[in-house]
Formats: C-alpha cells, sequence, structure tokens
C-alpha cells in the first residue's frame, strides 16, 4: 500500500507544479472571448513573428486598446479587448488558486502517508500543548 500511495503522491504532485498547458491558454483564451485570427498576408504573417509566443500583447488601433497573444506554432493569433482580457486575467486567477488548492491537499496527503502515529509517542511535547 505504501508504495502505491506514494505513487499517487508523486502523481498528484507532479501535475499540480507543471502549471498551465499551452492548450490550457489557448482554452482559457477562447473561452475568455478572444477571436482566433489566422494572419492572410505576408505582413501580417511578419508581425505574428515579431511577437512573444504566448505572452499579452496590448496594441492600439483606431482609438481602441485589443490584447493579442501569438501563437506561431498554430499559425494564429488570438485579439479581445478589454473585457475579454478581464475574463482572461480571471480564469488565470482561477486556475492558479486550483493548483496551490492541488498542491496543499497533496502535502496533506503526503503527511497521511508517513504515519505519524505509528512513530511512537512524542515525549514531553505534543501538537496539543500550548507554551
Amino acid at each position: 500500500m505504501m508504495i502505491s500511495a506514494t505513487a499517487v503522491l508523486a502523481l498528484i504532485a507532479g501535475c499540480a507544479t507543471t502549471g498551465m498547458s499551452t492548450q490550457d491558454k489557448r482554452d482559457m483564451l477562447v473561452a475568455a472571448g478572444f477571436k482566433t485570427i489566422t494572419p492572410k498576408t505576408a505582413a501580417q504573417q511578419q508581425k505574428l513573428q515579431k511577437l512573444k509566443v504566448g505572452q499579452v500583447a496590448q496594441i492600439q488601433k483606431n482609438g481602441k486598446t485589443y490584447y493579442v497573444v501569438a501563437d506561431p506554432p498554430r499559425n494564429v493569433v488570438y485579439v479581445g479587448g478589454p473585457y475579454e482580457y478581464q475574463t482572461y486575467q480571471q480564469a488565470r486567477a482561477i486556475k492558479q488558486v486550483q493548483q496551490e488548492n492541488l498542491e496543499a491537499s497533496a502535502e496533506m496527503y503526503q503527511d497521511a502517508v508517513m504515519n505519524w502515529d505509528a512513530w511512537g509517542g512524542w515525549g514531553a511535547w505534543s501538537p496539543t500543548d500550548v507554551r
């Protein structure tokens, strides 16, 4: 039982620390309302290649603010306005809290697997002592 419990713990901890995948980011952008645009001209393709992959760039066009995220491997750009960007930021924050909760659960599970009661007495100190 100890080996399988340790394997499960390692899997949980590994999943919790890997962060957001590229697919997760794409899904969140689309869910937030970002539009997917495929470059059609050479000039658009050059602009896509100049953008940092996965980073949000804020641009101004015709007096409006847009947020652009480049995805050269898929040959697309995700474009949204302030509302879509705010929705995306909220989704990222929720995802981060979920990952932190998963990590905390993994740590608690690890403590349970250690079976601290089997270690015998704790001597003069016990967790209920208040000094």
